[in-house]
């Protein structure tokens, strides 16, 4: 039977990127859990080889291919390097994944990676993995998981601009940068700027001054100018709030992706997500929106000001 023949019925979903500790497996879990109370059937699949802890209903487990302490111990090779082994192994038995996921017709496909960085911005054995999935009719986003501590940080925020620029262009898919843990964000620091400020990307010269009040990186204030500037040039990388315990967060990511990979939900999925939407909060979903958390911090940020005017 030839691949052609195997799956001829497009299949939409979602490769979920990012650095370790972004929360992939949680925003895993948490939209297998939304998509499924608006009636669209999930298939989680899990192809990170170093997650033993899983907190969704996996349905296909690289595990049962490949798993990375097997390869650390049988080649004597280290997380990194075992990890990598692990994805060129994927890729060269690909017809296993593909014979996994036929048996999930019109499913939708929840792809949960690995944490390694350098697999998204200049190996290729995950990029061709998703080519060979594009092949078989599917129709994927990636999103891309950072972590909203790092917004704290202007020159870290730098950096995760970068690498989120050089994932976009390296992994070739349509893509989802997403804020991830924006219920935390006030017990990571305070931000320089407004929330939005960070997930449009609005102009960096500001980032850039701001660094350089900072002794440190006021030797680096070139160099930070110049990554800037290609940052800029591209104009490409922008984020997506997400509090996963936020139903309001989560249909904004949801709607992000479906808008990316051209997903287009029926009547009744659509009458679903409004009867979530209207109903009355649950245990699963604390309804705090990531908009309120940005009114708090700017309310708190006016009341500080306020104060300091007093005081002279």
């Amino acid at each position: 039977m030839s691949e052609g023949t195997k799956r001829s019925s497009l299949a939409f979903g979602q490769v979920v990127i990012g650095p370790p500790g972004s929360g992939k497996t949680t925003y895993c879990h948490g939209m297998q859990e939304f998509m499924g109370r608006i009636g669209r059937k999930v298939t989680v699949v899990n192809l990170d080889p170093a997650n033993e802890a899983m907190p969704y209903q996996c349905a296909v487990d690289i595990a049962e291919l490949v798993t990375l302490p097997d390869v650390m111990e049988s080649l004597k090779l280290g997380p990194n390097g075992g990890l990598i082994y692990c994805m060129e192994y994927l890729e060269a038995n690909s017809d296993w994944l593909q014979e996994k996921l036929a048996a999930f017709p019109g499913h939708y496909y929840l792809f949960d990676c690995p944490g390694q960085v350098e697999l998204y911005t200049h190996h290729d054995a995950l990029k061709n993995v998703f080519a060979q999935l594009a092949k078989w009719n599917f129709r994927l986003t990636a999103v891309h998981l950072v972590d909203s501590h790092y917004c704290t940080d202007p020159g870290k925020f730098i950096s995760v601009l970068c690498t989120s620029l050089s994932t976009m262009l390296h992994v070739e898919l349509p893509h989802v940068n997403v804020l991830s843990k924006m219920d935390l964000i006030e017990q990571y620091g305070k931000l320089a700027f407004n929330l939005d400020y960070y997930t449009e990307v609005l102009d960096l010269s500001y980032l850039v001054d701001h660094l350089a009040s900072d002794p440190f990186f006021r030797n680096y204030r070139r160099l930070n100018e110049k990554l800037v500037e290609v940052i800029e040039d591209y104009s490409l990388v922008s984020f997506v709030p997400l509090n996963v315990q936020d139903k309001e967060s989560m249909r904004q990511v949801m709607q992000a992706v479906d808008k990316a990979n051209g997903y287009s939900f029926g009547d009744e999925e659509h009458r679903s997500l409004e009867a979530l939407m209207s109903a009355a909060v649950g245990a699963d979903f604390h309804f705090a929106s990531t908009l309120a958390v940005q009114e708090k911090y700017v309310q708190s940020q006016d009341k500080a000001v306020e104060e300091e005017v007093m005081d002279l």
